[in-house]
């Protein structure tokens, strides 16, 4: 039985369908969204039809941008001949967030992974081996530490070692305030291989 009417309802349905949104959480935000200003209302629904019909990929690096570059590609103050190399724009956010890369991106939109039917020609890496044809000296590594970043990490590795350039994979190992006796074997092996000098 409908409790409510059919476009509360439909509202609630297309809400649900957003990922990490729970039929509760669509019913929460549905009627938080009947009950804002309508120029809000507007404001929202404009900004998705925006957003949708005018981001792309961008030519350089592909994440996701309103431009033809995005601005960290079209920034000379970033290092050019450094590339990191993400599973998505999320993960550049990320690092982006730290302040501390200098260094320019490569989104590859996915990982390898043959359970899933998904193989090197389904992510951008013809992409970024067309880019290494310029003045490139190092490309960091920085896809997840799960079996598919892991697959992925060694293939990129492969593919790129006979061309000169210097690859390196970002460390993983313990986070700040973990205790060790809670954490997996393959994490510690890796914060062990990770170590640095003090």
């Amino acid at each position: 039985m409908d409790y409510y009417s059919s476009q509360i309802t439909r509202l609630i349905e297309e809400l649900s369908k957003l990922p990490g949104i729970g039929s509760k959480s669509a019913q929460r935000l549905a009627f938080h969204i009947i009950n804002m200003p309508q120029e809000q209302v507007t404001g929202l629904a404009f900004s998705i039809t925006e957003a949708k019909r005018n981001v792309h990929y961008c030519k350089e690096c592909f994440t996701l941008t309103d431009q033809d570059r995005c601005p960290i590609c079209k920034s000379e103050k970033r290092n050019h001949k450094v590339i990191m190399v993400v599973e998505d724009t999320r993960d550049l956010a990320a690092y982006e967030k730290t302040g501390k890369f200098e260094g320019v991106y490569h989104v590859l939109h996915g990982a390898i992974s043959p359970m899933l039917g998904i193989g090197p020609g389904d992510i951008k890496l013809k992409e970024l081996m067309q880019r290494l044809q310029g003045d490139v000296e190092e490309v960091i590594i920085a896809t997840n530490s799960s079996l598919e970043g892991e697959t992925t990490a060694m293939y990129i590795s492969k593919l790129i070692k006979p061309t000169g350039i210097r690859v390196t994979r970002i460390a993983s190992g313990v986070p700040v305030g973990g205790d060790l006796e809670y954490i997996d074997e393959v994490t510690l092996l890796r914060a062990l291989e990770g170590r640095v000098e003090l």
